[in-house]
């Protein structure tokens, strides 16, 4: 399955899960995608919280929904500050609302949650915010990979295979209303 032509965000900030920026990254890449790292604007690189760096070629405040095909909310400590950009929530938002496919794992639907699109949706993360996802009103699951409409979600690492093999095909398929 080729993602040629398909343009892809992912979010970036300091201590995020390497692997859960970098097995994306790299999968979508392999298969096509143009990928664009965005960060917050806090820094041009952000180290993850294994120390793997990643150079940042977009600002969020400078970029916007209707530029991507998808938008990807890794893991790891990083959801915790991507939350607090409102260009960051403004983005993903508008993702939700082009119905454009945003991928999210671990810690990251803590964005989604600040982003106000779980509500009524069925989704998967990490268990440690589990009761946060199920208060902002989603249906939460524990499954190794979840799609409710343009929402791909995940739990950990181990569930990368899945979750990168359900994100090409979300991709490729394009725009889906939630």
């Amino acid at each position: 399955m080729t993602l040629a032509g398909k343009r892809v965000a992912v979010l970036a900030e300091a201590n995020f899960e390497d692997l859960e920026l970098w097995y994306p990254l790299l999968r979508l890449k392999e298969a096509g995608a143009e990928i664009f790292v965005v960060g917050t604007g806090s820094s041009d690189t952000y180290v993850g919280k294994h120390g793997v760096p990643v150079k940042v070629d977009a600002e969020a405040d400078t970029v916007g929904a209707a530029q991507f095909d998808a938008v990807i909310v890794p893991g790891g400590w990083a959801p915790d500050r991507l939350r607090r950009y409102p260009s960051v929530l403004r983005l993903v938002k508008e993702a939700d609302e082009q119905g454009k496919v945003i991928g999210s794992i671990c810690h990251g639907p803590s964005v989604l949650i600040s982003a106000q699109i779980l509500k009524g949706r069925t989704i998967t993360c990490v268990k440690a915010i589990k009761d946060d996802v199920i208060n902002a009103g989603a249906n939460y699951v524990d499954k190794e990979v979840v799609r409710d409409g343009n929402l791909v979600t995940s739990r950990t690492p181990d569930d990368l295979p899945a979750w990168g093999a359900a994100l090409v095909a979300a991709i490729a398929e394009g725009p889906a209303r939630a």
